[in-house]
């Protein structure tokens, strides 16, 4: 279970980096509230996976997942660069996800 609370936690992350950029320096209220929001569930699903998980290992696939997250939404919505050396290097991240998973279990 406490890989799904990262997994969750991961994606919430990329929500309030996304809301970030939306709230135009914390000045537009919806995008506050909703980074804001997206941020507490994020961090609270990430204690819940520390319970068992070890640190480095969780927030290493946290961060990883909100940095594929992030860069995947920042592609679609605000047409940043899809070169194949980022993607290929966003590809490295998964694959360390992937590794710290098979280690972890």
């Amino acid at each position: 279970m406490e890989w799904i609370y990262l997994l969750i936690a991961g994606l919430f992350e990329t929500g309030w980096a996304v809301g970030l950029k939306y709230s135009d320096g914390l000045t537009k209220f919806y995008p506050v509230v909703f980074t804001v929001a997206t941020l507490i569930l994020s961090m609270y699903l990430l204690e819940r996976a520390l319970r068992t998980l070890p640190v480095g290992t969780a927030y290493a696939v946290w961060t990883g997942i909100g940095i594929i997250g992030t860069t995947i939404v920042g592609i679609y919505l605000f047409n940043e660069s899809m070169n194949m050396s980022r993607l290929f290097f966003i590809g490295l991240i998964a694959v360390g996800i992937g590794g710290l998973k098979m280690v972890s279990a």
